[in-house]
């Protein structure tokens, strides 16, 4: 008899989520994984892979591990996915949104094959580059964009060169929470580059340190602005510089990096301001910080409208996390130090001018709110700061830097600017522009494009799975 019921994900129980980083689901066994995976009707129209920003051809590893194929299940997912093992931990998954198994019962748990495949399976594979074209491309960035614009390039048979401001490589990756990605998972994925001309360059800032049109300069034939949105916004409300109060990218940052002193005592009352996926991050790493405290989300709208994923704001209500709907923060109260903060009740108003709804605060409602932190997660503008104006980023769609050309080119010839609003769209977005990258460099040199090769060195580049009709956007 069919099953529409999914494999149960092993997971840690509410208390021991609580008291640690330690990661919330584990792997399937290998019966497990084969199992769900045979759960898989194989659609003729593969819209699991259609949804998926980097066009994942997850239909085949499903059914490689339905038929007890971990190797070359895992080889497979390693052909248009660098950041496998990050990937199969924290994706949102929008291939399960897509999955016909959801319309009678629970869609496949593909995540979660994707691990088994990479886990079971041998992921220990180095990527082999084309023959040098002795041409060289920098990138601005060492976040998912960068990182999978660097991968397609490279492969290409490119020299490139990714400059990072941080010490560190991963972008938006270095501030998922241990519990989502508790391992060296971005190391693991980065070390199949061994053989690829990439060269990655760390503590190195744009605006400062060098130029887009400083490195054309040095014989870069292009150059991608790829540095993402990390620049936190502001509530722009009183009190929001008192100590105590946090941005919630700088903060997950250093939960990861070091979080000895960030809250001290216990009893601690927190407070995070905003309904996106970093905010419920910031809310179930305060849970995890502040032994025996208490912490409320704060959202102007209502439940149904909160952007976070089911699964992080479930996640956070199993662990604790409090949700107080419809408040708008007005001011932030104390001295020397968080007393409290200010809201105002809200209702829904008319939609604005992109047909997004409004919120209408209401008079003479203030509440006090009694916490002694505040994290803000209302959301992150890109940092452009020193970065020639000349470029002329469009910076009103999205908060990344974007070009605005077609192909994603600014207004200074050869330089390119795009990103994502998460992992997987990033390297979406790294993938289109690497290609539009190789186009612009090959038109000038008198050649074709370079299609994608086999990242193994096989004869013949990937091609999509039959069926494929190209992407899906979920917006």
């Amino acid at each position: 008899m069919f099953r529409y019921e999914r494999r149960e994900i092993p997971e840690e129980t509410q208390d021991e989520r609580q008291s640690t980083f330690g990661e919330i689901q584990h792997s399937y066994s290998k019966e497990e994984a084969v199992l769900e995976a045979q759960r898989c009707l194989q659609c003729a129209m593969p819209f699991c892979v259609q949804a998926c920003p980097i066009s994942q051809d997850c239909r085949g590893y499903l059914d490689l591990v339905a038929r007890e194929k971990f190797d070359d299940a895992a080889r497979l997912t390693l052909m248009d996915n660098p950041l496998a093992m990050v990937l199969c931990k924290t994706c949102y998954h929008y291939c399960e949104e897509d999955c016909v198994m959801g319309g009678k019962g629970i869609p496949i748990a593909i995540r979660h094959i994707k691990r088994a495949a990479l886990e079971l399976g041998n992921a220990n594979l180095l990527y082999v580059p084309s023959a040098p074209k002795n041409e060289r491309i920098a990138i601005i960035g060492g976040g998912p964009t960068g990182i999978m614009a660097a991968w397609e390039l490279s492969l290409r048979g490119y020299a490139i060169t990714l400059y990072e401001m941080q010490p560190f490589l991963g972008g938006q990756i270095e501030t998922i929470p241990k519990y989502h990605l508790g391992g060296p998972e971005l190391e693991f994925d980065l070390a199949r580059f061994k053989n690829l001309d990439c060269t990655f360059v760390t503590g190195q800032k744009a605006g400062s340190d060098f130029t887009p049109e400083s490195l054309l300069k040095q014989g870069y034939l292009a150059v991608l602005v790829a540095i993402g949105a990390e620049q936190p916004q502001v509530l722009g409300i009183p009190g929001e510089n008192l100590p105590g109060v946090f941005s919630a990218l700088p903060f997950l940052l250093k939960v990861n990096h070091g979080p000895d002193g960030l809250f001290g005592r216990k009893g601690r009352k927190i407070v995070v301001i905003g309904g996106g996926d970093v905010a419920l991050d910031a809310a179930r790493s305060s849970v995890r910080l502040a032994a025996e405290g208490q912490v409320t989300v704060i959202y102007r709208k209502t439940k149904d409208d909160m952007p976070a994923d089911d699964e992080e704001s479930g996640g956070g209500a199993l662990e604790g996390v409090q949700f107080l709907f419809q408040r708008a923060p007005v001011r932030i109260l104390g001295t020397a130090q968080v007393e409290g903060i200010v809201v105002q009740p809200t209702l829904a108003g008319p939609v604005d001018a992109h047909g997004r709804p409004t919120t209408i605060l209401v008079p003479d409602s203030e509440e006090t709110v009694v916490c002694d932190t505040v994290i803000v997660a209302v959301g992150e503008k890109a940092d452009v700061r020193g970065l020639p104006p000349e470029l002329d980023f469009s910076l009103s769609k999205h908060p990344w830097p974007e070009g605005k050309k077609e192909d994603w080119m600014t207004d200074v010839d050869g330089v390119f600017a795009t990103g994502g609003k998460s992992v997987v769209y990033a390297m979406g977005a790294g993938t289109k522009v690497a290609e539009a990258m190789d186009a612009y460099i090959s038109k000038k040199k008198g050649r074709s494009p370079t299609p994608r090769p086999d990242p193994f060195g096989g004869p013949t580049p990937p091609k999509p799975p039959a069926g494929y009709g190209g992407p899906t956007w979920h917006l």
